[in-house]
This record gives structure tokens, sequence and C-alpha cells, in this order.
């Protein structure tokens, strides 16, 4: 009890009880996200002193052990914890090292129609599956920015895997975002849920897609890069604090001056692509597969995995 007393925001000094609930209320409920927070985040959310908000983020670091030196060993025992959920094809697991990772943002990208929405749906299922099977025995949270998501597709998926669709359902959190605002706070109040619910899984699909509608042409790109960058920064605390994997699904923008290989690019520029953990490009193939690429990854090599849409999920 002693512990869970020191270890609460209200033990923190200059923080009582109101100054706690706008934390909680901003997304900061744990001490380790009150640790990795900046001193213009916290003075915003709580309205309080940069003064004070400064002793408040020293204490909390210090209570987390928050930047600390550890040597390399210890921090490849953290990464060999890193839970794994498959995607129920083979190849596609090989190509992420196993699967899709915690810990981690995985940003898949391609054009319409190249899997990416659909592999958003199986890992729905698949994160429920027990450890043993490739899963996490944990629930989803699906964050549906451009009314994608079907929830007879999670039913179909569950039912290739001889699991009950109607418990598979219920073990993911839906929720619709209809504009950037809304989608930056729906990702900051998942901790909530993400602690209550047993969630180990977070899907945004797509990310870009209203950050490209709401801010468009040259002189809104610094904003527009700015509130991603926030929002990818948020996504990135989670990941590490919860233990968690956040999968995104990203657009592709065609490139009218590339003559030769492929003319799309992903949405997001420089702050996507300095962001997510490992970024992997669909494309559709021949005969209904698709082609999976590893396109930048701190641990993967740069390979191909070809998969398959079925009526029952992916496959080989």
């Amino acid at each position: 009890m002693a512990e869970e007393v020191k270890r609460s925001i209200e033990s923190l000094p200059g923080v009582g009880e109101a100054t706690a609930e706008k934390l909680r209320e901003a997304g900061y409920r744990t001490i380790e996200s009150i640790a990795v927070a900046s001193v213009a985040e916290l003075h915003e959310a709580a309205e309080i002193g940069e003064g004070q908000v400064k002793k408040i983020i020293a204490a909390a670091r210090e209570i987390a052990e928050f930047g600390i030196f550890v040597t390399a060993d210890k921090v490849l025992e953290r990464r060999e914890k890193i839970g794994l959920i498959t995607t129920s094809s083979e190849q596609l697991d090989t190509l992420l090292g196993g699967g899709v990772e915690t810990q981690a943002v995985t940003e898949v990208f391609g054009e319409f129609g190249s899997g990416k929405t659909q592999l958003a749906h199986q890992l729905c299922v698949n994160v429920q599956l027990p450890r043993e099977q490739g899963g996490l025995g944990a629930k989803a949270i699906y964050i549906d920015t451009e009314n994608t998501f079907r929830p007879e597709r999670i039913r179909d998926m569950a039912v290739g895997l001889n699991l009950d669709p109607m418990k598979i359902l219920q073990n993911v959190l839906y929720i619709r975002s209809y504009n950037t605002d809304q989608q930056i706070l729906i990702a900051e109040k998942a901790e909530e849920k993400i602690e209550e619910e047993n969630v180990l899984l977070m899907v945004i699909d797509s990310l870009t897609s209203h950050f490209r509608a709401e801010y468009v042409g040259r002189g809104a790109l610094a904003t527009r890069q700015q509130k991603l960058n926030r929002h990818l920064l948020t996504l990135h605390r989670i990941a590490d604090l919860h233990d968690l994997a956040i999968f995104v699904t990203n657009q592709v923008m065609a490139r009218p001056d590339i003559f030769f290989g492929d003319p799309t690019r992903p949405i997001g520029g420089h702050v996507l692509a300095h962001s997510a953990t490992t970024r992997v490009y669909f494309r559709k193939s021949k005969g209904g597969k698709r082609i999976a690429r590893i396109f930048d990854s701190p641990n993967l090599p740069e390979a191909e995995a070809v998969f398959a849409i079925t009526g029952q999920g992916i496959r080989d």
C-alpha cells in the first residue's frame, strides 16, 4: 500500500487533487507518463507555472528511475520480453521478425486495396489468441478515421481460426474519429482503457487521412507536421509504457517526377519516416496475391513476403 501511495501522482510535490484531476484528464495517469512528458506539455495540461512543472517532472523521473544509464545487456533483456502478434501468414511473420511487436509503432502503407485494413482487422483477432498460438491474450482498440472498420470481417476471421466470434467482437473496442483534434485526444485518453481492459494492441486506420484533408497546401505544412509529430510522440509513449503494439495504416501519394520504379510514396513526410519503428510497403500482385516489403526498420533486413487475403483472413 505504501508503495502504491508513493507511485500515485498525488505524491508528487505541488500536485493536489485538482491538479491531479487535470493531469489525468489530459492523459497523464501514471508517474511514468509524467516522467517522459515535456515541460510545455504539462504546463498546458495542468495550467500551473513552469517552475512547478519542472519540480513535478524531476520528482516523477526520480521515482520512475527515468534518465538513468543502463548497460546494453539490460536493454537486450527487455527486448527479449517484447510480445509478438502473428499475422496468420508465416511468410509475413518471418518478414516482420516473428509478427507485429509491442513497444513499437508499426506502419503499413500502400494503395487502396493492398491489404492494410485487412491486416488491421486480422491483428484485432490474433492479439486475443494465447501466447503459445502467436497472440497476447489481450484486447484491441480500433480507431477508425475512414469508416473502414467492418465487424463482419472480424467475425469471419474469428470463425476462420475456430474462435467464438461474439467473444472476439466483444474484445475489440471501437471508436470513430472525425478530425485530427479528436484523433489526438482519443489516443491520449486511451491509456485509461488500456489499463482497465487489458489492451495490448491499438490500431489507427488510417493515421494520416485527417491530417491530409485538414492541412492543405504548403502554407499549412509546418502546422500539420508539428501536430502529427505530437501525435506520434504520444503513440510511442503509450507503446513503451504499456508494452503495447501500435499498428497504423497510411496512404500513398503519386510522384509524377519518378519515371522508373514505383512512383508512390507514403504520406507524412520526414516526421513519420523518422517516427515509425518499422515501415512496411504493401502492393497488389497477380492472382489476388499481395507483396509486403520492409521499407525501413532498425532491426529487420530489407526483404519481401507474399501473402493472400482469403474469406477467412490473411493467409500464406
